[in-house]
């Protein structure tokens, strides 16, 4: 599944989910609307309107610039921006395949967030 990142309804990030039981509940909740805050100038987090279901699902990784998660002890939506260090909790959802650079700037950024709008015809 593809999604799409929205700031004032221009899209400043697409990306793409994974197959797994654990991206298949986050987009359950989409469309969604987010404040995405900087943790650990590393990555951009929001706190989501539920957990998601994470049974069976690795949850030790190491992540990187681009990839999207989900932090089961938190849970919260972590959108990494660069690399990060091993983390337990860490559950791969997808990962940007573009825009990582829109989610550099500082401070936070207000996003909604919904599966990827076929191009038109």
């Amino acid at each position: 599944m593809k999604i799409e990142f929205r700031v004032d309804s221009r899209v400043i990030a697409l990306g793409e989910l994974e197959d797994n039981a654990t991206a298949r509940d986050f987009a359950t909740l989409l469309p969604v609307s987010l404040r995405l805050v900087d943790y650990d100038a590393t990555e951009k987090i929001a706190d989501l309107p539920r957990a998601l279901t994470t049974a069976k699902e690795a949850q030790v990784w190491t992540p990187v610039a681009g990839d999207i998660s989900f932090y089961a002890p938190w849970g919260n939506l972590a959108i990494f921006y660069r690399d990060g260090v091993a983390s337990e909790g860490l559950v791969l959802l997808g990962r940007l395949v573009s825009g990582t650079q829109a989610l550099q700037r500082p401070g936070p950024l207000n996003v909604r967030i919904s599966l990827a709008q076929p191009p038109h015809a």
